[in-house]
């Protein structure tokens, strides 16, 4: 079954609490974007948006790290109350293992994020720790990026590597997740979409119709798919 986490970057903030109620009705996961201005430079938004969301939903939130020193982030964004701590391998390789010790000791999920450069192999020792394997389909940092088609051969290899050693990661998407790649997306081993802009934001205003627009869409692309 496939699974939608909206990227809440994308959504219109002056509607927060009224879209966040219709999409706790919704989606499986929100996916929540915190940067720092120096891994990629932008800033957007923070540990207390999160704690300002888990006041009116009561779905997983995977935080996204894009930050210079993760290790900075990681309390602070557990204590806000997110349940995945996803963070870069460009800037948690060399002290891995501490993060995920870290972590795991609060009870939460390790998830780990790949730029589009930054092959599987960069992982491979700890691979079996993550929860949760986030592919970069579009250079990391604004919403709106280039979709990098490269990138399917990444996904295709980390679906079978997990069914080839059983591990447990959730296989994610992050960037330009829509009706024109939600096919070969999910075709390649895709099992959670994080949906934004274009796959689910400015589809309508009314994020209600912009959601059911997305889902005939993407019932529409992957028929054949779950057909088969």
């Amino acid at each position: 079954m496939q699974k939608f986490s909206p990227s809440l970057m994308c959504m219109d903030l002056t509607n927060f609490k009224e879209q966040v109620e219709i999409l706790n009705e919704r989606a499986d996961f929100y996916h929540v974007d915190i940067m720092d201005g120096h891994f990629v430079k932008n800033i957007t938004l923070s540990p207390f948006f999160i704690q300002e969301l888990k006041k009116i939903s009561t779905l997983p939130i995977d935080a996204h790290l894009m930050v210079e020193k993760p290790e900075d982030f990681v309390e602070m964004t557990i204590d806000a109350g997110a349940d995945y701590i996803s963070l870069h391998a460009e800037t948690i390789n060399g002290k891995a293992f501490r993060a995920i010790q870290k972590i795991k000791e609060r009870g939460k999920k390790f998830g780990v994020v790949l730029n589009p450069e930054t092959p599987i192999e960069a992982i491979e020792t700890y691979i079996h720790h993550i929860d949760k394997l986030t592919i970069m389909t579009v250079d990391p940092g604004f919403a709106g990026q280039k979709y990098i088609p490269e990138m399917i051969e990444k996904i295709q290899k980390a679906k079978q590597l997990k069914e080839e050693n059983n591990y447990k990661y959730l296989i994610t998407i992050d960037g330009s997740c829509n009706k024109n790649t939600f096919k070969e997306l999910v075709d390649a081993g895709a099992e959670v979409l994080i949906i934004g802009s274009s796959g689910l934001f400015n589809l309508d205003k009314d994020v209600d119709k912009a959601w059911d627009k997305m889902m005939d869409t993407f019932g529409n692309e992957v028929k054949d798919l779950m057909q088969g």
